[in-house]
């Protein structure tokens, strides 16, 4: 498990941005002052995921940011990513820490349920996940998560973090509630100055 403190923003990559305008974002959110980077992608072009995480790492390597794959293990392996974040139907996350090793962060989506979260604990897990928080484009259909959440956690040992439909407005909510970490895509990728945006979000922290 990661010694880090994962504690602060959480940019997570929007599917729909590739290439050199992928590149120039995630440039402008770690400069920013993001803690991790999340390249989410769910495309079949296995040969494209690849080149991208590849720069992707170049990337935050150089920020001192942490670098995270979404549901790929094997592609997180490949191109020496610190970590992925798995949900509930992309693997066990004790798995995922056996393949990527001990120093590998391993986070795990728990919706709106403690009880995976305490499952996602035992099996070595270093942040839970919990979300929508409010409604998402990213996600529509997601349920929506109790806010409560983050206290009902807060004895594990683990990062807690918010995730869906995150805004600069609603975030110090969240942080009182106990989220450590804000995973945010739309308000983060979306806005004028992407940079500004990622500084506005660390100062909350």
């Amino acid at each position: 498990m990661t010694t880090r403190t994962l504690r602060g923003l959480y940019a997570v990559t929007p599917e729909a941005l590739g290439g050199a305008a992928l590149f120039r974002a995630a440039e402008a959110v770690c400069s920013g002052g993001a803690v991790l980077l999340q390249y989410r992608n769910k495309s079949r072009d296995a040969a494209l995921r690849r080149a991208e995480a590849d720069a992707l790492r170049a990337i935050t390597t150089v920020c001192g940011t942490l670098f995270i794959i979404n549901d790929d293990v094997e592609l997180a392996r490949a191109v020496g990513a610190d970590g992925v974040h798995v949900g509930r139907d992309d693997g066990d996350p004790a798995a995922a820490r056996a393949r990527l090793g001990g120093r590998a962060i391993v986070g795990v989506s728990c919706y709106d349920d403690p009880a995976l979260a305490r499952a996602a604990q035992r099996a070595g897990a270093d942040y839970v996940a919990f979300g929508a928080m409010f409604a998402s484009a990213t996600k529509p259909s997601a349920p929506p998560a109790d806010i409560g959440r983050f206290a009902e956690v807060a004895g594990l040992g683990v990062a807690r973090c918010a995730i869906g439909g995150i805004t600069l407005e609603r975030a110090p909510t969240l942080i009182a509630a106990g989220a450590d970490l804000l995973a945010v895509v739309s308000d983060l990728f979306d806005a004028r100055d992407i940079s500004a945006q990622a500084r506005a979000y660390a100062r909350l922290f």
